[in-house]
């Protein structure tokens, strides 16, 4: 990028995170972020970087998780490059200062919002799209004008290594920093006084981090979890809902924050939505998806053991197959499922989906109201006053009605958790809005 009369600095050592901290807070200081010049030529070459470095991201990916290049460039290139793409053309229109009316007793007065950057941003990515969510809080830090820290995970390090090359060729560590390691290394990092941390990860994570940024009284987005319902009603399209549910549950191999957890289908289209569900897994992965060598891995061991011992819950319907030398799960969906199972505890984060009947909307939502609020909601119904019941009465994150994931591909829509599945949210405009201050000012004339 052109550099803007930054000075060329040696590079810090990555292990001294006081003073690389302090480094980026002198060079935020010096006001160098703050033009929109700055901000859109910062823009401009992160996302030409990305292009430069999308073969050795692919390939990263897959060395990773296992994704195939089809997949990876869908959900973790195109889409930062996308969020890149929105942020320049509306960039000018966000920075403007806002004029809002003024008390009418407050005579020969105005007042104006300044949206202003934080200062210094530490972003914690995870490891499940390790990409994607790296970078996609990243556009919108400097969007905003912040200098950043970000720590990629320790769980995806082809991923890690590839970003932090990209973001050394191209920033000062005094502007945009990358530190990888272990969860010593993010322990180390929130001892630092940052002025906005912005974490996705998991609820237990997430509390530790809402802990550190107290001490120094530090803003937070938290990007958490939960187990996300989905409903199938007996008016919904259920051949297109079979499809819709299990691409979005299987994809990354249902490790995605906001994949449908678990089907809640009333009773008397049951059989047929599982018939068509079998159908639609296999039309999209094959009918032996042991062989599939693009179907994403666990990410670890440790995760692959511990989604193995779902599998004897309620009764296996389809799949099941595991292969623990390279962390495999089959697309795996258990019927007769009891809301008192092992696997409705926690949220499963992997390929394994339970279904749960039901006769009436009301026992469900009761059901649902008494757990965490969700991350995400699906429903699939035609009827309107079933859509309307269901919005009115469950609070959640965000979601679809007949369709899965795709709420969060849209740059107009805020994305982020409610209660225990997060705070907090971003994308679009309000990722700009997320790391900045509204600065409120009123202006009087001098009588």
């Amino acid at each position: 990028m052109q550099r803007n009369n930054i000075t060329t600095k040696r590079r810090i050592r990555m292990e001294n995170y006081e003073n690389l901290a302090k480094q980026q807070r002198a060079f935020f200081l010096t006001g160098q972020t703050k033009p929109i010049d700055f901000r859109i030529n910062s823009l401009n070459t992160l996302q030409n970087a990305i292009n430069k470095h999308e073969k050795e991201i692919l390939a990263a990916l897959r060395k990773d998780l296992n994704k195939s290049e089809v997949e990876g460039y869908a959900t973790e290139i195109k889409i930062v490059l996308e969020e890149i793409k929105f942020s320049l053309e509306n960039l000018k229109g966000w920075m403007q200062p806002k004029k809002v009316d003024t008390p009418s007793f407050l005579t020969g007065a105005s007042s104006v919002i300044y949206p202003e950057p934080y200062g210094v941003a530490l972003i914690i990515a995870p490891w499940n799209y390790p990409f994607q969510l790296a970078i996609a809080p990243l556009i919108g830090a400097m969007a905003a004008g912040n200098c950043a820290v970000l720590k990629p995970s320790e769980f995806t390090p082809s991923t890690s290594k590839v970003l932090a090359t990209l973001v050394r060729e191209n920033f000062p560590d005094d502007y945009i920093a990358v530190v990888e390691g272990e969860v010593e290394t993010s322990t180390a990092l929130l001892k630092e006084q940052f002025d906005y941390i912005f974490f996705t990860g998991s609820t237990p994570v997430g509390k530790v981090v809402m802990e550190a940024a107290a001490k120094h009284l530090t803003p937070v987005t938290l990007e958490l979890g939960g187990k996300s319902p989905c409903i199938v009603h007996s008016d919904a399209q259920i051949t297109t809902a079979a499809k819709r549910i299990a691409r979005g549950k299987f994809l990354n191999a249902g490790q995605t924050c906001v994949a449908p957890d678990y089907i809640l289908v009333q009773r008397q289209v049951k059989e047929q939505f599982l018939d068509e569900l079998k159908d639609a897994i296999q039309d999209l992965y094959g009918e032996d998806i042991s062989r599939n060598p693009d179907f994403p891995k666990v990410v670890n061991e440790k995760q692959f053991k511990r989604l193995s011992t779902f599998l004897k819950d309620g009764t296996l319907y389809f799949g099941g197959r595991t292969d623990s030398s390279r962390n495999f799960i089959e697309p795996t969906v258990l019927d007769q499922i009891a809301w008192t199972d092992p696997v409705m505890k926690d949220e499963i984060f992997g390929p394994i989906l339970p279904v749960i009947v039901y006769d009436e909307l009301s026992e469900i939502i009761e059901e649902i109201t008494k757990r965490p609020k969700p991350l995400a909601l699906y429903i699939f119904s035609e009827s309107e006053a079933v859509q309307d019941q269901i919005l009115s009465s469950v609070s959640f994150g965000g979601g679809c009605i007949n369709e899965t994931l795709a709420h969060l591909t849209s740059p107009y829509l805020p994305f982020g958790g409610v209660g225990e599945s997060g705070m907090g949210s971003y994308h679009g405009q309000v990722s700009f809005d997320t790391f900045s201050h509204r600065k409120s000012v009123l202006k009087r004339k001098a009588e």
